[in-house]
């Protein structure tokens, strides 16, 4: 009986358009297994989707495109996470307080992502990026909207519910996203990372209170 020749398993042909996300794929889990973008190389992105590296040139003409298109991907995981701590909660009958929990729940979803998928956080805040991704359809969750997008609805709803005066609004989403951004690099790659886990979500609790009186 021959045996089977494991390499004959490796998918070697795809249909039209279905290599793109296959190598994309492969780059998450470059980054997610390595740390960050750094641990993404084109090459080993091909070999994972069983082509040849050739073949990886047709969808993405450097390493930077896949980084960039891998970045992009990690970007919807985070904005996936956040929309679920969202859908997570129960919600209160009072429209102020609901408006508080699903803001609350944006920064969460945020620190969660950061602290679980510390090589795709990384990833996705690869400096040399195009900023503007942070709005573009493939850096979305399910829902349709990026991280960004759901921390802007989320303010909206502080200043419908009265929360928040409506002249403190514009660009308020990039104050708070400064702050819990910080909080998240200093719990992966700053000097909180030592802290346990319980004294690392309390720390989160205070400053998501801070920002919330802050309004």
């Amino acid at each position: 009986m021959t045996e089977r020749n494991p390499q004959a398993a490796r998918r070697t042909t795809y249909r039209h358009g279905a290599l793109r996300p296959a190598l994309i794929e492969a780059g998450l889990r470059l980054a997610r297994d390595g740390g960050g973008p750094a641990a993404i190389v084109l090459r080993e992105a091909a070999r994972q989707a069983g082509v040849a590296p050739n073949a990886a040139y047709t969808y993405f003409v450097d390493r930077n495109a896949l980084v960039t298109a891998v970045a992009n991907a990690a970007l919807a995981q985070m904005a996936t996470m956040m929309a679920a701590e969202q859908d997570s909660l129960t919600l209160s009958a009072d429209p102020a307080v609901a408006a508080r929990q699903r803001f609350r729940g944006v920064g969460v979803g945020y620190l969660r992502f950061a602290r679980t998928e510390p090589g795709l956080f990384r990833t996705a805040f690869t400096i040399g990026r195009d900023a503007t991704a942070m709005g573009l359809s493939d850096a979305a969750g399910p829902t349709g909207r990026s991280g960004i997008e759901l921390l802007g609805d989320a303010l909206d709803e502080m200043v419908a519910a009265g929360n928040m005066p409506q002249e403190r609004r514009p660009g308020a989403e990039y104050l708070v996203w400064s702050a819990v951004h910080g909080m998240a690099f200093l719990a992966i790659d700053g000097p909180l990372r030592t802290l346990p886990d319980d004294q690392l979500d309390a720390m989160s609790e205070r400053m998501l209170d801070m920002i919330d009186r802050g309004m």
